[in-house]
């Protein structure tokens, strides 16, 4: 069993303070564009046009996943308290709002250049991996996001919680939705010759089903609990996510 203490302040600078949560989002970014640009860009006008489309993926991510948490998992609560929605150091950001805004951002950003928008969106999910790999390893410095009870070997406690041993679900999806999912696009990409659009699909199912099987494990949202049939909210979302990428894979390789 480990015992998670950890403090989710990096560094302290007495007037501001640099959480863990917002290097994950630096590193995630950084080395996701290092990646693209190293070693899956090779036409020059892609190349230069990603690095311009970056700031539109920053803001996708910032607005999109704000909203997405604001509207789909605490609506009341920023309801009546409206101000708190622009406080985003103050935590609460959506995966599936952020992966929204992301495609919007892509959208609108291939449309204004005259780009077949799926080339950027197959990038982006190419790295994406990344990025949820660092963001879930600090959910678990944050001691959020935390599982359920357990006596596995593994298990730990979360202080900040209690002193309940739990799954740390953080790290089964730091491990299948980061490693596991960024191996397994990569590995399609360079096996077989895909059309645009595909890894996107790809990225939108295997993402969709580990999420939907760990939240099992997981504590669901205090403010939510289970919506239906015993399901969590992030399950019933990533169901629908799911149903649209399989759709998009049938529909991006011409099966009918």
């Amino acid at each position: 069993m480990f015992i998670n203490n950890f403090d989710p302040v990096a560094f302290d600078f007495n007037y501001f303070q640099v959480r863990w949560y917002s290097i994950a989002y630096i590193l995630g970014i950084v080395l996701g564009w290092l990646y693209c640009k190293k070693k899956l860009i090779v036409d020059i006008k892609i190349a230069n046009l990603f690095d311009d489309l970056l700031a539109y993926i920053i803001i996708g991510i910032i607005i999109g996943g704000r909203l997405g948490y604001v509207l789909i998992y605490n609506f009341k609560y920023y309801l009546d308290n409206i101000l708190e929605v622009f406080m985003i150091w103050n935590g609460g950001m959506s995966f599936h709002g952020g992966l929204i805004g992301v495609i919007i951002a892509t959208f609108l950003f291939s449309k204004k250049h005259g780009v077949n928008s799926y080339i950027f969106l197959d990038l982006i999910s190419l790295v994406a991996p990344i990025g949820i790999f660092f963001g879930r390893i600090a959910n678990f410095i944050n001691s959020e996001l935390y599982g359920k009870e357990t006596d596995i070997l593994w298990s730990v406690k979360f202080l900040a919680v209690d002193n309940i041993p739990r799954h740390p679900t953080q790290i089964y999806e730091a491990f299948f939705e980061g490693i596991i999912l960024f191996i397994l696009l990569n590995f399609i990409l360079r096996s077989s010759k895909t059309k645009p659009g595909v890894i996107s699909s790809l990225f939108l199912i295997f993402y969709s089903i580990f999420r939907f099987l760990i939240e099992f494990l997981r504590v669901p949202d205090p403010q939510i609990g289970y919506v239906i049939l015993n399901l969590s909210m992030g399950q019933i979302v990533s169901f629908l996510f799911l149903i649209f990428g399989i759709y998009l894979f049938f529909k991006k390789n011409n099966v009918t």
